[in-house]
């Protein structure tokens, strides 16, 4: 027992110098990097597809863009109208709402002569006849999107004279197709016919542009819109609205809708075209649209709600 331990007590000098005789010759040698990787620039194996409507670059990767300052007006929503629109359109039920009833159709779905044929619901349509959503702080009414529209009866003959609305629509709006990394984004899109008017205009033809803003660029828009524009607009009393005897249950009353038009001296108050007014010969009258997330009855009503509180007043005559 003794000899087995006094070997093992002789090994160990030795493992501990052939240890540091190891450490010892190791010394470290500065990485060599291939010049083929890291000294010049790797060739181009594949090429980047193109847009077939652009001729752009497409990237391998979706590039997005946040925002880069906070919008002064969508805090004003949140923070302000928000709260001040759930408490004009709030409507108290105290019991929950029946289950809604099943209207029967005009046809059997189950025949096979019926079954690709229209089947409209007996009692006609049931545009104005559907109740609001219940009123709940997830469901406030809100802006969805904003829609400017301006017709160019010219273009009909040349679509020369679509350039100047769309020109200035861009300089109006700052949207063009896919700026800015959204790729939602369809910029300016131009409006061609649907029917035939005889003398007038033709299917496919082209006859206006328009343009849909939605997120900060709606926000952006609406400020200058109320802040420069309308103001300084000596004959704009405010948005009309129609008689209070007008039905409350046609469809335009149920669309969650605010429309109005601006006249032609209107698109040179835009500050982005005052500042260079010289590059627009001619100006051009729009539409406005502010699509709101509204349905139901009195979906009108709350919309107009929702708008004023951005500061655009309403006249009724």
């Amino acid at each position: 027992m003794s000899t087995v331990v006094a070997s093992t007590t002789r090994r160990l000098p030795a493992r501990k110098l052939a240890v540091t005789t190891n450490l010892s010759s190791f010394t470290r040698r500065p990485l060599e990097r291939p010049p083929t990787r890291f000294g010049r620039t790797p060739e181009i194996t594949r090429y980047l597809r193109k847009n077939k409507k652009t001729q752009l670059p497409i990237p391998q990767v979706d590039i997005l863009t946040r925002e880069f300052a906070p919008c002064r007006f969508e805090d004003h929503y949140h923070h302000t109208v928000a709260e001040n629109a759930m408490y004009m359109t709030y409507v108290h039920e105290p019991h929950p709402r029946p289950p809604p009833r099943n209207i029967r159709l005009t046809f059997d779905p189950e025949d096979p002569y019926t079954k690709n044929r229209y089947n409209p619901p007996v009692g006609g349509s049931q545009i104005g006849k559907k109740r609001p959503p219940p009123s709940k702080a997830d469901n406030v009414v809100r802006l969805e999107k904003i829609c400017i529209h301006t017709m160019q009866k010219e273009a009909l003959h040349s679509k020369q004279h679509l350039l100047g609305p769309i020109m200035a629509l861009r300089a109006i709006s700052g949207e063009s197709y896919k700026a800015g990394g959204r790729h939602t984004a369809d910029g300016i899109q131009i409006v061609r016919g649907k029917k035939s008017v005889g003398g007038w205009i033709r299917p496919g033809h082209p006859a206006g542009v328009k343009v849909e803003l939605k997120g900060p660029a709606m926000y952006d828009f609406l400020a200058t819109l109320v802040e420069f524009v309308l103001p300084r607009m000596r004959d704009f009393g405010g948005v009309i609205l129609p008689p209070q005897s007008s039905s409350v249950n046609s469809p335009s009353s149920v669309s969650g809708v605010v429309s109005f038009g601006l006249p032609p001296a209107a698109m040179a108050l835009f500050p982005q075209i005052e500042v260079n007014l010289d590059s627009y010969p001619n100006q051009y009258g729009m539409h406005l649209h502010f699509v709101t997330n509204a349905k139901g009855v009195g979906a009108q009503n709350r919309a107009r709600a929702l708008v004023s509180g951005f500061q655009i007043p309403f006249l009724r005559k």
